[in-house]
């Protein structure tokens, strides 16, 4: 049994190599890209609209109300980055329904580089609000003292996000390739449809935790800039 699809490789020469978690990656980017500029192309602001629109104004709709939800008063300004999260989590999870698939967030490269994602993004979001010293005055709040405890909070919850997304993923592929050898006709099928589930909610948290950290980068540094401008004055 492969615990990673990284163990599947395809070629490789030296250091570089193409296993399954790269060319499934490249492959959902290529159908999310594909999907996402035949559903834009003709897009239209009457009533009568498609199906496709509908759908997906639904789910820009939902993303921008989540991300409100969280604190953040200007969705529009996040929800490229987060919105992108979302779906190619989600994508990537959902299409276990089909056979012979094994999703890229299986794999802890994957997970890591999205969750290193999400590490870059919180400081580009925070010095955008408030620029490069206030923000990195935020880790000095409430005192000097917090300095490297909040420089290991950065890294510790960059790597809890890494490691929950690829052990939930890793281990539902894990019981339903066990439950498949045990009795091949209906276990499978039934956590396939907790699967679907399962993986829609871990694209969910994994969304939801990011724009958690940049709200939290984003108010922080708001909170530093409007106390220096109060004690100016």
């Amino acid at each position: 049994m492969k615990l990673s699809p990284d163990q599947t490789i395809f070629w490789q020469h030296g250091f570089i190599t193409i296993n399954l978690t790269i060319v499934t990656t490249w492959a959902l980017m290529l159908v999310l890209v594909m999907a996402a500029a035949l559903i834009t192309r003709k897009l239209k602001t009457d009533i009568h609209i498609s199906r496709w629109q509908c759908f997906l104004e639904m789910i820009v709709t939902g993303i921008n109300e989540q991300i409100k939800e969280v604190g953040l008063n200007n969705p529009e300004q996040y929800i490229g980055f987060i919105g992108t999260l979302f779906l190619f989590i989600g994508v990537s999870n959902i299409c276990i329904i089909f056979p012979f698939y094994t999703p890229p967030t299986a794999s802890l490269s994957t997970t890591t580089a999205l969750a290193l994602s999400v590490f870059i993004a919180v400081p580009i979001f925070g010095i955008s609000k408030s620029g490069l010293k206030g923000y990195l005055k935020s880790y000095l709040q409430p005192t000097f003292i917090m300095l490297p405890f909040n420089l290991i909070s950065e890294v510790s919850r960059t790597l809890a996000l890494a490691v929950r997304l690829f052990g939930n993923i890793m281990s539902g592929g894990m019981i339903v390739a066990i439950l498949l050898s045990i009795s091949p006709f209906i276990f499978p099928i039934i956590m396939s449809a907790l699967g679907l589930l399962t993986g829609t909610v871990q694209a969910y948290i994994f969304s939801i935790l990011a724009t958690v950290y940049i709200t939290a980068a984003v108010h922080d540094s708001k909170k530093i800039s409007k106390t220096k401008s109060i004690t100016t004055k």
